[in-house]
């Protein structure tokens, strides 16, 4: 017994996991909490760098502490081991725990092989976020990418390795685990890519091959490199260049740059050529691709109708187009009050963001390895025509404003965050803006504030500043999500509404679908859903439909009575969201905990019902969530045979949607073999 409890490194691992979550978060903003006495200056660059490698820091931290729930599980099936271990040798059975204890060698060398990886890569988050491009070399910065690569390889390889079947991991961890594998994977390719298209420099001292290696692993598919620190702590030890010079940042960075916007080769298309087949098969169509950049195609939904470029701040006008808002903007200042695209006439001037599409577009720039459409560099924000835009006068703004949401007077904190509020709904830029300011953490910790006007504006805020993609890991590494939670169970009716809509974009991320799932969100999410006002339920709802794509948050959702909200607003007068419930119970319908709950409320009768009276969309998800009630189930069958289904199925598979066609035809078929029976 003692041996297995001195080879159990969970605690250890978790301890490790803890440290990285809060070292990366202490680099992300600059300043500390709303109750500090007064407000924390920013770190110096000396040791807070230039944030050259901030974002390849968020993204590792936010994986490995995706890890956490993992390791929490292996310590405690490690004390229910230990646990029996114990009872067994007090009552004779020394043999049967002595088998056991031999049976975990594998775990044991399995988490001293995670340690040993998760050190390596605590010391190069350390050496990345303080690295300064302005007095290190390019082969400093590719020596540094490298290491993210090493790193990250390895992790993937050791969570490959894990002994599930020795571990009895918990199916839903196991998804988290297998997503955190897929991004490392990806991480590897894109930066075995970016090295291989960065020249080779020659440091001015030899280093040694590789950091940190695991103990009986090797650097097989790795992209080699020949001048990488034995030890990472041996980074801060280069120097600048061979006569002692600093290089400038723009020679230092360029090429980094280029390299981070281009996509790696197992994301580029290699054909143009149309899947017809797979395309009639799809439940959804991917937007048009119609235009070519660095190899990738890009949808033609976004790109903007006017400059025919990628839209990086996309609004949409009163006739319903979207369009870059620069450009648009430009359009109507020039006196035109029609449509560009359509040439009508536009009813008004307002400009509606369009928070979905500038989420999907972000979404699409990771996933091809994609340079976003905007950034800030030396205090100039890329504009959409790839020129910049002087902003040290609004950061300077900004920045007084940040300082005074630690201020100890209410009023400060309340006028201050009041005006975050406004700047960060205005533009992409000034979401970049208040988030490089450091306003991220004192934003959090104001969700907690007693002042009912400062909780509204400061979830409101970070709802504007999680429209831009890269805020979003951000938001989460602050640990935001328990205190949005609480806004959603006990704000005002708007907060509430915005806190829901918060967790919508948050959730856009698929690791982030896992925490806030496990965060006790669903429930208060489907009380909104239940009692909240008609926005606070569409809020609810779109944040319910995203979470619950990922597996493990279906069974919570219906644990939480999500089913008998649906069921409701499916059966009321207003019909004003039969659509939305309709969605979320297609996404449910294929959980078995959610066929039985759905079946007990008495659903098929309604859904019938729809198949004669709704609208297309409405009958095609209504026939959607009735195939995946009746397959493999012939009560269920029979069930829709005595209602009467058979009718409106056969006139959907005639005249409806071709989705609706093949699920209408599917039951039909299905109802024929219950006959034959």
């Amino acid at each position: 017994m003692a041996g297995e409890v001195a080879g159990d490194r969970t605690p250890e691992l978790l301890a490790i996991v803890h440290d990285i979550a809060g070292m990366c978060v202490g680099a992300v903003g600059t300043g500390s909490s709303a109750a500090a006495a007064a407000p924390t200056p920013p770190l110096p660059a000396a040791i807070a760098g230039d944030g050259t490698f901030r974002k390849d820091c968020t993204d590792l931290v936010r994986r490995i502490s995706l890890l956490t729930h993992l390791f929490e599980e292996i310590k405690e099936l490690n004390k229910v081991a230990d646990s029996a271990s114990s009872s067994s040798s007090e009552s004779g059975g020394g043999g049967a725990a002595a088998s056991d204890g031999d049976g975990g060698g594998g775990a044991a060398s399995w988490s001293f092989d995670v340690v040993v990886a998760l050190q390596s890569a605590k010391r190069l988050l350390s050496v990345a976020r303080n690295f300064r491009s302005n007095c290190s070399s390019d082969g400093a910065a590719k020596t540094i990418i490298f290491q993210f690569q090493s790193v990250t390889w390895k992790l993937e390889k050791l969570l490959s390795n894990l002994p599930y079947d020795h571990l009895e991991i918990s199916e839903e961890v196991r998804e988290q685990v297998d997503l955190v594998r897929t991004q490392l994977r990806r991480a590897t390719d894109k930066y075995g890519f970016m090295i291989s298209q960065m020249p080779s420099y020659k440091l001015s001292e030899p280093l040694a091959q590789e950091i940190s290696q695991v103990p009986g692993r090797t650097t097989s598919g790795l992209h080699k490199q020949h001048s990488c620190p034995e030890n990472l702590s041996e980074l801060d030890k280069i120097r600048t260049n061979d006569g002692g010079e600093v290089c400038s940042r723009h020679q230092g960075v360029s090429r980094l740059e280029r390299a981070r916007s281009i996509p790696t080769m197992s994301e580029i298309s290699l054909t143009n050529v149309t899947d017809t087949e797979s395309e009639e098969n799809s439940e959804s169509k991917s937007p048009p691709e119609v235009k070519k950049s660095e190899g990738v195609l890009i949808p033609e939904d976004f790109l903007c109708p006017i400059s025919l470029e990628l839209m990086r701040d996309p609004v949409i006008v009163s006739t319903g187009q979207t369009y870059e808002r620069s450009y648009i903007q430009r359009w109507i200042d020039c006196g035109n009050t029609t449509c560009p695209k359509t040439q009508q006439k536009l009813q008004h001037l307002t400009l509606t963001p369009n928070y979905v599409l500038r989420s999907l577009i972000s979404q699409w720039c990771i996933e091809h390895n994609i340079e976003q459409p905007t950034g800030l560099t030396n205090g100039k924000i890329k504009k959409s025509d790839g020129s910049f835009r002087d902003v040290t006068g609004d950061i300077a703004a900004i920045e007084v404003l940040v300082r005074k949401l630690s201020s100890r007077s209410v009023e400060d904190r309340r006028a201050a965050v009041t005006e975050i509020r406004s700047l960060s709904k205005r533009s992409t830029d000034n979401r970049i803006l208040i988030a490089e300011a450091g306003a991220i953490p004192l934003l959090v910790n104001l969700l907690t504030s007693e002042d009912v006007l400062t909780q509204d504006n400061a979830v409101t805020s970070i709802l504007n500043l999680s429209i831009y993609e890269n805020n979003k890991g951000l938001i989460m590494l602050a640990g935001a999500i328990p205190s949005i939670v609480q806004v959603l169970r006990a704000g005002t009716m708007e907060a509430r509404e915005n806190a829901a809509a918060t967790l919508f974009s948050l959730s856009l991320a698929d690791e982030n679908k896992i925490i806030i799932g496990a965060s006790g969100a669903i429930p208060a999410l489907v009380e909104l859903l239940q009692n909240g006002s008609p926005r606070g339920k569409k809020d609810a709802a779109t944040a319910l439909f995203n979470l619950c794509i990922y597996q493990g948050n279906k069974g919570r959702a219906i644990r939480a009575g999500i089913i008998t909200a649906l069921l409701k607003m499916l059966t009321d007068s207003s019909k004003s969201m039969v659509d939305e419930a309709l969605t979320i119970m297609s996404v449910l319908a294929s959980h078995q905990e959610a066929k039985v709950a759905i079946v007990k409320a008495s659903t098929i009768p309604v859904l019938i019902d729809l198949l004669r009276t709704g609208l297309p969309r409405n009958k095609e998800n209504a026939a959607a969530i009735l195939l995946a009630l009746c397959k493999r189930d012939t009560e269920n069958l029979a069930s829709l045979s005595r209602l009467g289904a058979v009718i409106p199925l056969t006139e959907l598979s005639r005249s409806g949607t071709e989705r609706a066609k093949r699920k209408a035809t599917s039951l039909l078929e299905h109802l024929r073999k219950l006959q034959q029976v």
